[in-house]
């Protein structure tokens, strides 16, 4: 127990890069994220493993900045990354890669609401049983991450929206945390956001044609 805290305070070590505070895990959690997104715009089943593993470093980020709502989302993304690695393997009716898609408009509003419940449920979560400072803005952001994580899994094209809004917004909260490596990785996010929303687009209005997978 005592060489695991030796480690994780090593990795939590400041350090300074090109005049941004960080840290060595900080700095890690960067990287894989950043490929982890390029690869889901690439529709690379790989882009899951990056997923798992930057969300267990990141969870220990957000454990040091007492971003317990964010901390608990890595670990439900692990869960949900190994369900979208098999959705996007074998998730059609006939067990075949799973093709993007778009939401009906049932859907939409079945998304919204879950956002809207998960967001009452972890700020009222949060605000009793921890000492977070950011209650309603971790909840908000927590739940709407939920929502674009489970979109995303379905290879639904409406998760590049849900993650354009909820990438804005944890800007500003990871600037108020003084996490800014964090802030630059989801200012960075946005537009790689953008270019997902629209290279997904193309691939519903062709039928699949347009697929950059790396398989």
């Amino acid at each position: 127990m005592n060489e695991l805290s030796v480690l994780l305070g090593y990795l939590n070590m400041p350090w300074h890069l090109a005049g941004v505070a960080t840290s060595p895990l900080e700095l890690v959690s960067f990287i894989l994220s950043v490929a982890t997104v390029w690869l889901n715009i690439r529709q690379s089943h790989w882009g899951w493993l990056f997923a798992i593993i930057s969300s267990a470093t990141y969870g220990l980020v957000f454990f040091g900045s007492r971003l317990y709502g964010d901390m608990g989302l890595q670990l439900v993304f692990i869960a949900v990354s190994f369900f979208g690695w098999y959705q996007w393997l074998h998730g059609d009716d006939s067990h075949e890669r799973l093709p993007v898609s778009a939401l009906d408009a049932r859907g939409r509003w079945w998304a919204a609401g879950g956002w809207l419940v998960g967001f009452a449920l972890l700020a009222w979560f949060l605000k009793t049983y921890t000492d977070t400072d950011v209650p309603n803005s971790d909840g908000f952001l927590t739940a709407g991450s939920l929502v674009g994580q489970l979109l995303l899994s379905r290879k639904k094209v409406e998760n590049w929206h849900v993650w354009i809004i909820v990438d804005v917004l944890y800007v500003a909260l990871y600037l108020h945390k003084h996490l800014v490596l964090t802030a630059v990785l989801y200012a960075v996010f946005v537009g790689i956001a953008v270019i997902g929303l629209r290279a997904w687009s193309s691939d519903t209005t062709d039928g699949g044609n347009g697929r950059m997978a790396l398989e």
